[in-house]
């Protein structure tokens, strides 16, 4: 616990400032590295569940699919599906020159292409989020000075917020409280006390965050928001502990002391941010 609590209030501070306030370079570097280290644990919870993989490709994708669309964020939608569509085609062709059997063949293609949209895919969803110009959502939470970079900024630290305060509420509820099994078929020591409590403890940061310091938005669009992402999050959750049950791993990795791998930390974010980017794009496009 105390190792668990001393990388918190170590990491926290840089995460913030990453988020909310660095140059895009430096943002973008930051989510790079991010996306290669949880590439680097995707691809050993594939080799321990038996799965054969590309890696080398999947490193340069996952670097590609996460920085390249920052370079025209207004067709972010369309220069992602089409970097997809060459990675299709570039890793079927070179895993014939492999020495890979091919009834394993089909198996390491949608492995290599799961692990690039998994990780690089869904957390390059962050960069329009955060620098879209005009900022997503605009019309929903409205325009102040410097309206893009304000909204950008808010909107990243209402995601990491929601996601940090339900993976904080349900581990200090769920731990001591929790009686009734969740999910024990894919993680035994979930609870639904736990998710409650998570889910509770996202809205009521959410809540604070926007009384504090987002008084500019709409407190419904929040609290709606931040339950989907709060959902969303905990789905992404128990995707990971699922990958990490069929290869009977505890944890990702070792990285962070009390908190295992990058993946233990990002899991509820890989599907967060995409759900809030969805949310936006698909809010945007309505009349």
């Amino acid at each position: 616990m105390l190792r668990r609590t001393i990388t918190v209030f170590v990491l926290i501070p840089p995460v913030i400032y990453l988020i909310g306030w660095s140059p895009r370079w430096l943002f973008l570097l930051a989510l790079v590295a991010t996306v290669e280290l949880g590439l680097r644990e995707f691809f050993h919870i594939s080799r321990q569940a038996g799965f054969k993989s590309f890696p080398a490709l999947g490193y340069v994708a996952g670097a590609a699919v996460a920085v390249v669309p920052a370079l025209q964020l207004e067709r972010f939608e369309d220069l992602t599906l089409a970097l997809l569509v060459l990675l299709l085609m570039v890793i079927s062709s070179v895993a014939l020159r492999k020495s890979i059997e091919f009834k394993d063949y089909l198996g390491a293609i949608a492995t290599t292409l799961f692990g690039i949209v998994y990780v690089g895919v869904f957390l390059s969803c962050l960069v329009p989020l955060r620098f879209s110009q005009p900022a997503m959502g605009e019309r929903w939470f409205g325009v102040v000075a410097r309206g893009d970079i304000v909204i950008g900024r808010n909107l990243l630290l209402l995601l990491f917020l929601v996601v940090w305060a339900g993976d904080m509420f349900a581990y200090l509820i769920g731990r001591p409280f929790g009686r009734t099994p969740f999910f024990t078929r894919i993680s035994p020591r979930k609870t639904v006390e736990g998710a409650v409590a998570g889910l509770a403890g996202s809205l009521l940061v959410a809540w604070g965050f926007r009384q504090l310091f987002w008084k500019t938005a709409d407190l419904k669009t929040v609290m709606l928001l931040a339950g989907l992402m709060a959902l969303a999050g905990q789905i992404g959750d128990l995707v990971e502990s699922a990958m990490k049950r069929g290869a009977n791993l505890k944890d990702s990795g070792a990285l962070l002391p009390g908190h295992g791998g990058m993946l233990d930390r990002i899991d509820s974010l890989l599907f967060a941010a995409p759900a809030l980017w969805l949310a936006l794009t698909l809010r945007d496009l309505w009349p």
